[in-house]
Formats: structure tokens, C-alpha cells, sequence
């Protein structure tokens, strides 16, 4: 069965909105892929790279450690329509 793709061929939903949350605070890829270790996720620079490009898919996991570690709902990081502000609870 073929993996679903965006209407313009894309992988995942969130490349944009990743981009520019880590460019809001000011994160490198690797510095990125470090706080997700801390936090206990296996993500390293690479997976977010190829996510940040297209040339990857996300798992719900992903998406959950991004969300923490930006402290960005689920909504704003897939459709990029929520604002940052209306972020979830810190835990």
C-alpha cells in the first residue's frame, strides 16, 4: 500500500511550522535533537533534517515530543493555524 502524501507530494504536514519554531527561539537542528534526547525522545539531527524537508514522515511520538518541547498544540504544528500562544499546559 502506498504511503500518503500531501496534495503537493510532501511527507509530512509540519516542515513549515518546525522551521520557524526553532528559528523563533532561536535552536539549531542539533541543539533541537539534543533537548529531544534530554526529554527522552530518539530524535538526533538527521530525522530533523529530513522532516524539516519533506523527505521524511512523522510519527505521532514525534509529534507529541515536538509539541512538549515548543510547547505548541498538535493543531498548530500539522495545519500551522492555532498561534504559538495558544500553547498547552506545561507539565
Amino acid at each position: 500500500m502506498p504511503r500518503p502524501k500531501t496534495q503537493t507530494g510532501e511527507k509530512n504536514l509540519i516542515s513549515q511550522q518546525l522551521i520557524e519554531l526553532r528559528r523563533q527561539n532561536d535552536y539549531s537542528q542539533r541543539y533541537l535533537a539534543y533537548l529531544l534526547q534530554l526529554a527522552g525522545y530518539d530524535m538526533d539531527k538527521n530525522v530533523i533534517t529530513r522532516i524539516e524537508t519533506n523527505k521524511r514522515y512523522v510519527t505521532d511520538l514525534e509529534l507529541k515530543a515536538l509539541s512538549e518541547i515548543f510547547h505548541v498544540s498538535y493543531d498548530y504544528l500539522i495545519d500551522g493555524k492555532a498561534k504559538p500562544e495558544d500553547t498547552i499546559p506545561d507539565h
